[in-house]
């Protein structure tokens, strides 16, 4: 299937781990970007900084299990089991080293993989995701701490679709919007809420692991984000042995509301930043 957000480059699925997985690619030389969607949105949400992330080099865009329209299951609904699945991604799309960029619940796994397995990344962009339990927007803690059941509506996709329009700035093309729609229809939001609802007994493990971590990590934090305010990333550095955070004029969806800014940060990161640690 072409798309106009992805210009010429095919949305397909793949089998990882067992699991249909969405993912879109594009070709180019050098190092391979990874790059995994946020939530509640998909590979989708870059569509405004698609045409400047591919000049970069060659981008594998994923939905990580249980988001987007990627299949879940339910042992991998949690930051630290993300991270091992990001392993087992990385291995079966022959990617033996890449620059990988985690925004939102991709921070998490991200770092938790890269603690892991340091070979794999020569550098991580990170942010908008949460560190802390302490840190986190009261939206999110009450995600968080409801009882099963207790939150979310019956159908998740109206329920996404009026969140993002009300949180961004602009709202996101049709075509995105309707594939965040199906991405959280029935009960595919309520689901992958699993994966926050794991961070109380998670969070504390990736803070003791933090100053282990050797590979360069950016973060990106929104200014004004509600959800994931910047002390998330002012924690994170703090931990991080090598680290930089940037904190851009924008509110959660930082690669929507300053898709030109997050850009500039990225690129001059990749195109060398990141050595300068």
């Amino acid at each position: 299937m072409t798309t106009g957000i992805f210009g010429s480059n095919r949305v397909e699925f793949a089998l990882v781990d067992g699991l249909r997985i969405r993912l879109v690619r594009s070709p180019g030389k050098g190092l391979p970007i990874l790059i995994t969607a946020p939530w509640p949105q998909s590979i989708y949400a870059f569509h405004a900084i698609w045409e400047r992330l591919t000049a970069l080099g060659p981008v594998i865009a994923v939905d990580l299990p249980g988001f987007g329209l990627s299949e879940r299951r339910a042992d991998l609904m949690s930051p630290g089991r993300m991270g091992q699945f990001v392993a087992r991604l990385a291995a079966a799309l022959d990617i033996p080293r890449c620059h990988a960029i985690g925004p939102d619940i991709g921070t998490s796994a991200m770092l938790f993989a890269a603690a892991a397995k340091a070979d794999l990344f020569e550098s991580l962009t990170v942010g908008s995701g949460g560190a802390h339990m302490d840190l986190i927007g009261s939206g999110l803690r009450g995600v968080i701490e409801a009882q099963p059941g207790t939150y979310g509506e019956p159908e998740g996709g109206a329920q996404v679709v009026g969140t993002i329009s009300r949180l961004t700035r602009q709202t996101p093309p049709d075509e995105a919007m309707e594939d965040f729609r199906l991405s959280s229809q029935g009960r595919r939001w309520i689901e992958a809420a699993d994966y926050v609802r794991a961070y109380p007994r998670d969070l504390p493990r990736l803070e003791s692991l933090l100053p282990t971590i050797n590979t360069p990590v950016l973060i990106i934090s929104g200014k004004y984000d509600p959800i994931v305010p910047p002390a998330n990333g002012d924690f994170l550095a703090r931990h991080l042995r090598h680290s930089a955070h940037t904190i851009l004029d924008a509110g959660h969806f930082v690669w929507e509301d300053d898709a030109p800014g997050y850009m500039t940060v990225i690129s001059a990161w990749i195109e060398g930043g990141y050595r300068q640690l």
